[in-house]
């Protein structure tokens, strides 16, 4: 699989997955971070298919526009080709292997352990950072996509900040991360407002935290929308 594609390129093989699979429509579709760019787009598509969204604190193409000035100029050299070395250093390694056991503590070892390391390979990194490498492209595809369809919409926005976070956050002062997520939350608040059935609800933990501090929140969400 070559690296990055476009969302349709995303959503046409989510289609096609789910039809060899079998799995009949409409679907209730929970996406996060990228995933959740993708999920929406996949519902602007085909709304016909869908029969909800639950979206974790997900990627969107008015996300800079709601930033501080001062945290988009910070980021505004970020190039994923110069992030990653040949070969990650092994305090690195070890800092997300702790982080990872740390959430994934409670889970059935033969499922933990082989997935932990997985997460802190250089190839899932790797491709992590390329599949974002072209997410301007990706927010202009969903620009010129339309408009949302009228799909019962659930967006969980975390308001916290995560050891995740702050590994890659470093040179970022906290009082701007404090910025960053307030700003999330209104343009989330402003995403689910804009269809008539769209509510944002706010996670007390991390943006790579979320689903694993408060799965429950995740659950209830899916329930809320398969029973609406």
């Amino acid at each position: 699989m070559e690296l990055p594609r476009t969302s349709s390129e995303v959503t046409n093989e989510l289609r096609e997955l789910l039809r060899a699979a079998d799995v009949p429509a409409p679907h209730l579709l929970a996406g996060h971070s990228l995933g959740g760019l993708y999920a929406r787009h996949y519902a602007t598509r085909f709304p016909d298919e869908v029969a909800g969204l639950v979206l974790l604190d997900p990627a969107h193409e008015n996300y800079n526009a709601y930033m501080p000035k001062q945290l988009n100029e910070m980021r505004s050299d970020w190039d994923p080709d110069q992030v990653l070395p040949d070969e990650l250093p092994g305090e690195v390694i070890q800092l997300y292997r702790g982080m990872f056991d740390q959430e994934m503590t409670g889970w059935p070892a033969e499922i933990r352990e082989p997935l932990v390391e997985r997460h802190v390979s250089p190839e899932w990194v790797r491709a992590a950072l390329q599949e974002a490498k072209n997410i301007d492209q990706l927010y202009d595809e969903i620009r010129s996509a339309g408009p949302m369809p009228d799909v019962p919409l659930i967006i969980l926005c975390s308001m916290e900040t995560d050891g995740f976070k702050e590994a890659v956050s470093a040179a970022e002062p906290e009082a701007l991360l404090l910025e960053e997520i307030e700003a999330k939350r209104k343009l989330y608040k402003a995403v689910a407002g804009a269809v008539p059935r769209g509510e944002i609800r706010l996670v007390d933990a991390g943006h790579v935290t979320m689903h694993y501090r408060s799965p429950e929140a995740v659950i209830q969400a899916i329930r809320d929308l398969l029973g609406s």
